[in-house]
């Protein structure tokens, strides 16, 4: 029992060693986890995500629309046909029209001519040989051309309740489905908007990318700056250590001062200072990167190039500016911005043009009005051709379409200055590039000369020709030139950064 509890302590003590080391991260690992945490970054990937979606949506605007509806509808009063009885006449259906019979004409008692009818009760004349009605006034007329003249014997009765229908309760359902077939070319640029919104979506990640970029690599070589400036102020620590031990001697064998051993323990609680300093910035440095990364802000790591003695610089490549502006993302924002005012412009002339459009529709209602009103779903399909041509509006649509062309003229105005803007980024860049490397080696041949200078005092104190002084002021300078080489190899690989996002290359 005690060795496995002996075995389980030393693994558990070795898990706990290896949490606590620190991890150790390389610049494409920080950029890869920047790029992957950032929020911005995220909310560029959904606006992405959004605009293949709408594109995708706008897709569908080439098929047919197939819908089910519905609807219930609830009217105060039931229908009538009519507003009171109807008394309809009884005649003659003969030939398939309604009318008549003739009149029979006979003579009598006293030879006069004797007209009756069995269904009429006008009175009848004889006009050129033929019995012919008259009316009210007695005037002759035709019935054909006057039927309504004509005074029945007998009639028939619908009462007005037959014809009264319960439609207080109205239900109704129908399958739609319509079919676009000439829209004045409206959907085929709103596919096309829709695909240059996903572009632009994408070159706006990819710009916000090279922001991202551009903030990781500063907070990366500012931490990799300031470990190099820890190492120098540590060296300098160490010879004031062992400066101090030489002046006590001097001092025992009387060739110093207890002036010069304090002068040499002030330089020395200014070198702690200075490295207090240094750790602090390098603690802040580590948290931004940290923020940037999406890492705990407290998380112990270290740097790839934090063991590096130089930083690599390299000088600034030629560009042709068609190149570069092929590589900008802005400007092929601009460029896809221009392109979608021009679809604009589509959309909008389409406002102008006849549409045309199929549609068939399996409609059926509640009550049914196929056979009367019957309280019972009666359905009929329909098929048709649907044709818009908008003549009057009042010139709305001429006027949007001369605004549209005004977006597209405003982007294309953009464009150009961007691009101007651009070419002065681009030149400027180099330019401070250039002098940032000349600064550089400048840096490193003033260092040169400040080991050189800190090596012959050293060995001049040793000998006792030089005083503590002067050896100080050797170290001083040396510290300095370290530290300018450092600044300068920072400020180069900055700017070796900030050109190549000006050329459109960094990250690529």
């Amino acid at each position: 029992m005690d060795k496995k509890l002996f075995l389980t302590g030393i693994s558990l003590l070795s898990a706990v060693a290896l949490w606590a080391q620190s991890s150790v991260y390389t610049l494409d690992e920080c950029r890869d986890l920047a790029l992957k945490n950032n929020k911005e970054q995220k909310i560029a990937q959904a606006e992405l995500d959004k605009a293949t979606y709408e594109r995708k949506a706008a897709r569908t605007k080439y098929f047919p629309d197939l819908s089910i509806r519905g609807a219930y509808v609830r009217n105060g009063d039931q229908l009538s046909l009519v507003g009171e009885d109807l008394f309809l006449p009884i005649g003659t259906v003969s030939n398939g029209s309604f009318g008549f019979e003739m009149p029979t004409m006979h003579l009598d008692q006293n030879g006069a001519p004797v007209i009756s009818s069995s269904q009429l009760n006008n009175k009848w004349a004889v006009v050129n040989g033929q019995p012919a009605p008259l009316d009210a006034n007695g005037v002759p007329f035709d019935p054909r051309k006057n039927p309504e003249k004509l005074l029945w014997k007998e009639y028939t009765t619908i009462p007005k309740e037959e014809l009264e229908f319960d439609t207080r309760n109205i239900f109704l359902a129908s399958l739609n489905l319509t079919q676009p077939v000439f829209m004045g070319g409206k959907i085929v640029a709103y596919n096309k908007i829709t695909e240059l919104k996903r572009q632009l979506a994408q070159s706006k990640m990819n710009t916000q990318k090279e922001d991202i970029l551009v903030q990781v690599d500063g907070a990366y070589w500012q931490i990799v700056s300031l470990n190099n400036k820890k190492k120098a102020v540590e060296s300098l620590v160490k010879l004031l250590d062992k400066m101090q031990q030489d002046v006590k001697n001097l001092i025992e064998s009387g060739l110093a001062t207890k002036a010069d051993e304090l002068s040499v323990s002030v330089k020395r609680n200014e070198a702690e200072m200075t490295m207090f300093k240094v750790d602090n910035g390098i603690r802040l440095s580590k948290m931004l990167l940290a923020q940037y990364c999406g890492l705990p802000l407290e998380e112990d790591f270290s740097l790839a190039d934090e063991s590096g003695e130089a930083i690599e610089i390299v000088e600034a490549e030629p560009c042709d500016m068609n190149d570069v502006y092929n590589n900008r993302s802005e400007i092929h924002s601009l460029e896809l911005a221009q392109n979608i005012y021009r679809q604009k412009e589509k959309v909008e002339r389409a406002a102008l043009m006849p549409t045309v459009a199929l549609f068939g529709t399996y409609a059926g209602t509640n009550p049914s009005t196929k056979h009367g009103f019957e309280k019972e779903f009666g359905f009929d399909w329909h098929v048709g051709v649907l044709v818009n041509i908008p003549l009057l509006h009042w010139g709305e649509s001429i006027y949007n379409l001369k605004a549209a062309k005004c977006e597209t003229q405003i982007a294309q105005y953009k464009e150009e200055d961007v691009k101007e803007k651009v070419e002065l980024q681009v030149s400027q860049s180099a330019f401070k590039h250039s002098e940032a490397i000349r600064k550089w080696e400048v840096s490193k041949r003033n260092l040169e000369r400040a080991d050189e200078n800190l090596r012959y005092a050293m060995i001049g104190f040793k000998e006792g020709v030089i005083p503590a002084s002067n050896l100080l002021e050797a170290q001083t300078a040396w510290l300095a030139a370290n530290s300018d080489k450092i600044d300068a190899e920072i400020e180069a690989k900055m700017s070796e950064i900030n050109y190549q996002k000006a050329i459109g290359k960094l990250g690529k």
